[in-house]
Order: C-alpha cells, then sequence, then structure tokens
C-alpha cells in the first residue's frame, strides 16, 4: 500500500503518522501526566454483625368496643359542623376528606385500609363495615398445616 505524503502528515495503512509519530502518540504528549495515587493507610473496624431476624409483622386486627363512636368522632372532627345525623351516610368523594378520615382511623385503630380496597370506601358505612371485620393472623402455612394434606406432603417448622 502507498503512503500518502502533505506536509509531514502521513496515512500508513489504518494509523496516521505525524512527524514520524502515530496520532495516538502525537495527543497524549499534550495530556497531563497522572500521578500515581498513594492509598490512604485506613484502619478498618470490624464489628460482629448483627443477625437478628426482624419480628414478624402481625396483622391481626380486633375491632374495639366503642368503634362507632370513635368513627363518628372522627367524622365529625374532619367534615365538621355540616355532618347530618345520619353520618354513615355521608358521602366520601372529596379526596382530602377521604384521606384525612383514613389516615386518621389509620393511626387511631392501628389498621390501615389497603390500597386495593380505597375505591371501595364511597361512604362512612363503608369505612365503618371494614373496620368492623376482625383479622386473625394466620399465615398461608399455617393454613396449610390445619388442613388434610396429602400423605407425601408435610409441613415441619423446626429446621
Amino acid at each position: 500500500m502507498a503512503a500518502l505524503s502533505a506536509s509531514g502528515v502521513t496515512r500508513r495503512g489504518l494509523a496516521w503518522v505525524v512527524l514520524g509519530a502515530p496520532r495516538r502518540e502525537f495527543w497524549s504528549r499534550f495530556r497531563k501526566e497522572k500521578k500515581p495515587l498513594v492509598p490512604e493507610t485506613v484502619e478498618e473496624v470490624k464489628e460482629k454483625p448483627i443477625l437478628v431476624c426482624p419480628p414478624l409483622r402481625s396483622r391481626t386486627y380486633i375491632p374495639p368496643e366503642d368503634l362507632q363512636s370513635r368513627v363518628e368522632s372522627c367524622v365529625r372532627e374532619i367534615f365538621g359542623s355540616s355532618v347530618p345525623s345520619s353520618w354513615q351516610d355521608v358521602p366520601l368523594e372529596d379526596g382530602h376528606l377521604k384521606f384525612g378520615l383514613l389516615s386518621r382511623l389509620a393511626d387511631d385503630l392501628g389498621h390501615a385500609v389497603p390500597n386495593s380496597r380505597l375505591h371501595q370506601m364511597c361512604r362512612v358505612r363503608d369505612v365503618l363495615d371494614f373496620y368492623n371485620v376482625p383479622i386473625h393472623d394466620r399465615s398461608k402455612f399455617d393454613e396449610l398445616i390445619a388442613s388434610n394434606l396429602p400423605p407425601n406432603l408435610k409441613i415441619t417448622w423446626g429446621y
């Protein structure tokens, strides 16, 4: 392959040669020289790892005896004096008021309405019905142990 030459710049193969040096070497002369990094001595502090499992979250909910009076007081507090005597039929159309009521009840009762059920809370009666249902903390494994399992399947917790 013939080399092209013009004003000291030639091309040989795939690399350009400027004044006898390849392009990579020509441009690298103008770069700042990097000084080698000296690692600082850092004293490592090793602690014993904490391998404690967090406590299981209890999903148990038992409705309190005075649930209806608690919900009524929250409704009267959030909606103000405009609440009619049939307070259970108050619509929850305004999102801010609905959020205020549900968050107050969740803090007060320790049990929140899940996201999948929020669209069902259209009236205060729906909220009251939700909070009237007790929830027992039984996992699916507990239910499996209590059910009739086939003879070739056995669940043991002591592993």
